[in-house]
């Protein structure tokens, strides 16, 4: 039983009238959410760049939900999540979301062991 792709993102609040409207729409909110990045990265705010917040500078955060949130929205509507079950739509977006987290946790706690073994330790910088 074949059901026509839903024309709505946003959970609805806009709507479109074609397939290809859709696209563009999807395009053009991907599009900004990549320029907003990209200016970021290129200005690097004194604020984001000097603030930190569990130990990494608000900047990199901001890439890594911004990032996130590109994944889920792709994942959202070009791989159809919106019409699936609930439960597995919950599997497919919580377990990177949680494995990422994890990743950054691995991640923030070994680069500050490295730099401390370099900081107090007998090894130079070298690299």
């Amino acid at each position: 039983m074949a059901h026509g792709h839903k024309l709505a993102i946003f959970r609805g609040r806009l709507k479109f009238k074609s397939n290809t409207q859709k696209i563009w729409g999807v395009l053009i909110f991907l599009s900004l959410v990549t320029a907003v990045e990209v200016a970021l990265g290129i200005t690097k705010p004194y604020f984001l760049t000097h603030n930190y917040f569990i130990g990494m500078k608000l900047l990199n955060w901001i890439f890594i939900i911004l990032t996130l949130v590109k994944a889920y929205y792709i994942a959202w509507d070009f791989m159809h999540l919106r019409d699936e079950k609930s439960s597995l739509r919950r599997a497919i977006v919580w377990t990177p979301i949680f494995l990422v987290c994890y990743l950054i946790f691995i991640l923030l706690f070994e680069a500050d062991y490295i730099y401390t073994v370099y900081k107090d330790g007998f090894v130079k910088w070298n690299f």
